[in-house]
């Protein structure tokens, strides 16, 4: 069964320690729900990081 993930939401903010903790800890808990929760870098600004919500669908 494949997957196709769609963009839901993103974010630029601040990075910190605890955002890799609460990014592992909602992709735990809500991966039943048809999301996923992802972090890199931001490329426009380089001291933060950008928070990408996923809706994944099924196929």
């Amino acid at each position: 069964m494949d997957s196709k993930w769609s963009v839901y939401a993103t974010m630029v903010c601040s990075n910190s320690e605890d955002l890799y903790r609460l990014i592992d800890f909602l992709n735990r808990n809500l991966k039943d729900k048809d999301v996923i929760f992802g972090m890199a870098k931001s490329e426009q600004h380089p001291d933060k990081v950008q928070i990408t919500i996923y809706r994944t669908d099924a196929t």
